[in-house]
Formats: C-alpha cells, sequence, structure tokens
C-alpha cells in the first residue's frame, strides 16, 4: 500500500511554531530519501498560513521551488473526515498540532484507521501513555508504527540511554542525565506550547497514576545498586551549577523504553535520573517565585487562565508566546550529559557497588528521520523502542547532533 500513496511524508500542523522548522529540515534532507527524491506535503486548517510556510522556507533556504513544488492539504483535527482523506494519502504523518491532550489522539487514530505510520514531537506523558494503551494493539493489527516523544523530547534522553549502554563495557545499571543550556546575547525563550503542557500536565497529575494503573505493570527490576535520590534543588558537581528534577516527558518515555528492552529482549533495564542545570543563585531566586506563583495558580480555573494569557510574566520572561526569534535560537546552545554507572564484565550485578563509570555527550537539535529498519511490526512505541537497532545516533551524527563517550 505504502508504495501507492502520493506522499512519504505529510506535516500536520505545518504553520505552527514547530511546524515550520520541521518544514525546513524536511526540505533541506529531502535528497536523503528513497531513490533520492521523498515526496512529502504541508498539511493544516488553513491554506493561506500554509503557504506563507512554505514561502518563508523558501527564502530561508534558498529554494525559491518551495512554494509551488510543494503541496497544500487542508486538514482539521475537528473534522474526521479530513484527516481520514490526509492520512490516505501519506506513508507517515508527522503530528505538530499541540498541546497533544486536545489535539492528538483524532490524529492518532485516523492514522491507525488508515494505515498511516505517526510520528509526534509530544512531552506530555499522559498522553503519550494513554495512546500506548488505547491503541497498541490496533496499531500492531494494523502494521502501523505509532511513535512519540521523537522531537527535543525525547529522543536525545532516550537514545542517549541507549548509547551509554551500548558504549559501556558490562552491565549499565543506572544513568543520570543533565540538561544545561547557554543563551546568546540576544537572550532566550521557550515557546509557550511547552508551557501550556506543563500547566495541564500538572493540573491532571492524579490522571496520570490511575492510566498507569490500568496498565498492571509490575514494576522494572532493580539490577545492581539503587539510584541515588537527589533533593528538589541541589548542587550538581558534574555540571558545575544548581540543578533540579527535570520536569518533561523524559523519564517517562525512557522508562517504557527500558520495559519494552526487557520485555521483548530481555535486556536488563537501566534505572534513570534526569536533572536540569538551573545556574547560579539569582537564578534559583526567579525559578523559586515562579514555582510558587506556578503551585499556587495551576490548581484552580482562574489561575491556569492567567498562566496561560501571560507566559512571560509568570516565568520571568522564560517562556513566551512569540517564542524564541531566530537570532535567539541561533545564539542558544543545549547540551546533554550522561553520567552512567554499572559493573564491568565478570563482576555480578547483585553484589557490591558498580565499579565502572561512564560519561557520554549528545549535543541535540530537532527532528531525526531514519530509513532504516526498525522494531518488527507496529505498534505504539517510544523513539528508543523503535530505533534502537537502527542507524539512528549515524544520522544524527551526520545532522549536527554528536553522540561521543568522554
Amino acid at each position: 500500500a505504502a508504495a501507492s500513496r502520493p506522499y512519504h511524508i505529510i506535516i500536520f500542523g505545518a504553520s505552527g511554531f514547530t511546524g515550520q522548522f520541521v518544514v525546513e529540515e524536511v526540505a533541506r534532507i529531502v535528497s536523503e530519501g528513497p531513490n533520492g527524491t521523498l515526496k512529502w506535503a504541508v498539511a493544516g486548517r488553513s491554506r493561506q498560513k500554509l503557504d506563507k510556510v512554505l514561502e518563508q522556507a523558501a527564502g530561508a533556504l534558498g529554494k525559491p521551488e518551495l512554494r509551488t513544488a510543494v503541496e497544500v492539504i487542508v486538514a482539521d483535527v475537528g473534522e474526521p473526515d479530513s484527516l481520514a482523506a490526509m492520512c490516505k494519502q501519506a506513508v507517515i504523518v508527522l503530528n505538530c498540532v499541540g498541546p497533544y491532550r486536545f489535539w492528538g489522539e483524532p490524529v492518532v487514530k485516523a492514522c491507525v484507521e488508515n494505515s498511516a505510520h505517526c510520528i509526534d514531537i509530544c512531552g506530555e506523558p499522559q498522553f503519550l501513555e494513554s495512546m500506548q494503551l488505547n491503541y497498541n494493539s490496533q496499531a500492531a493489527d494494523k502494521g502501523v508504527y505509532i511513535v512519540g516523544a521523537c522531537g527535543f523530547d525525547s529522543i536525545p534522553a532516550d537514545m542517549g540511554v541507549l548509547y551509554t549502554r551500548e558504549q559501556f563495557k558490562g552491565t549499565l545499571t543506572a544513568v543520570e542525565s543533565f540538561l544545561t543550556a547557554s543563551t546568546g546575547p540576544e537572550g532566550g525563550s521557550i515557546n509557550d506550547g511547552t508551557w501550556k503542557s506543563a500547566i495541564y500536565g500538572f493540573a491532571d497529575s492524579g490522571e496520570l497514576r490511575s492510566l498507569r494503573k490500568k496498565f498492571g505493570h509490575k514494576p522494572l527490576p532493580v539490577v545492581g545498586s539503587k539510584i541515588k535520590r537527589r533533593s528538589a534543588l541541589f548542587y550538581s558537581n558534574e555540571v558545575q551549577q544548581y540543578a533540579v528534577p527535570f520536569m518533561g516527558a523524559d523519564p517517562s518515555v525512557v522508562k517504557r523504553s527500558q520495559r519494552f528492552l526487557l520485555e521483548e529482549h530481555q535486556e536488563t533495564p537501566v534505572q534513570y535520573g534526569a536533572y536540569a542545570g538551573v545556574g547560579g543563585v539569582a537564578n534559583i531566586v526567579k525559578m523559586l517565585f515562579a514555582g510558587m506563583m506556578f503551585w499556587f495558580l495551576v490548581k484552580f480555573d482562574f489561575g491556569r487562565n492567567l498562566l496561560i494569557k501571560f507566559p512571560e510574566f509568570f516565568s520571568f520572561g522564560f517562556f513566551s508566546k512569540d517564542g524564541p526569534t531566530r537570532k535567539q535560537m541561533e545564539g542558544s546552545s543545549f547540551q546533554f550529559a550522561f553520567y552512567g554507572e554499572g559493573y564491568t564484565d565478570g563482576q555480578d550485578p547483585s553484589q557490591g557497588r558498580p565499579n565502572a563509570k561512564i560519561r557520554t555527550l549528545p549535543s541535540p537539535r530537532s527532528k531525526s528521520h531514519t530509513h532504516t529498519r526498525i522494531q518488527a511490526g507496529g505498534g505504539v512505541y517510544t523513539p528508543g523502542a523503535a530505533f534502537a537497532r537502527t542507524t539512528l545516533v549515524e544520522r544524527l551524527n551526520k545532522h549536527g547532533i554528536q553522540f561521543s563517550v568522554i
């Protein structure tokens, strides 16, 4: 069926903040597609906005042909027929329409029903896990892949843990990741889609707990020494600054990958802790203020509305409605460092403390594409489960996301 579909990839939600960058990235790598030509289209609610996105991409990349060569498809999350029509034309739908808790499920449903694979850049554990609960068996029956969290949440963390494990000679038992950011002279901010996801995520944390009960999972076995518990704010010798637990989807995604590798491939699971550097004392003061306001307001409807309406005010400019400018993005960089420990070959992980350490570094960018063989059989997967045995890390290395052992 895939051969008869007009497009290898349709980018849905192409006119959103993230969609624009996904369009440019796909336009850049078209020549790497099968037979050197990747057939692709953009989709969304407004033809006018989509035309504008292509115009902007044409200008940014110096490829005037994008304006006329790329097909525009009008599809709306609120109109299932339009989603079905879109999915019938695509081998893969890249879904960039968030917050996914409101707009994600109709796209997954349409993809499964119309046999299109679906990849998204979601960072919302509740959405990612409920899709696995509700669509995994249907997707498996149809041979459809639904792979969530394929952006900054959570490719660097998920693939970083797998990469660290591959490089470790012996049994890797625990990994901690530290994310640090540096901004250029223009400063930086994060698009408010991430802010909204955090607001709704915190408001519904009880729902996530009851969702997890429905899977009926047994706790993952702990191999080797138990990973050390860190406090809510601590000075990290690893990154030489204060750090806090990372609030994104990474721990949820990594744990799902580790469960998959244990159940499907009998690989021992790695314990994982995720942290983010927050800089010096001045930043901590700001963060505590922002945190207290956030905790207080997120519990009430009126508070959530305020937080959504004024992201810059309540986050000290960290999040903004317009998102970072191109200049800010060019001047900003992120670094992930992974610190692993485990037992060398011949050592018994059930005896004594870990006797070896490893440190690896991927320096991440965004979306990734791979056309090597992925995990056999459809289903709802994490990036680590889908791409564990592919050349994804090599391809990321080619696209400016270097994975290395230091």
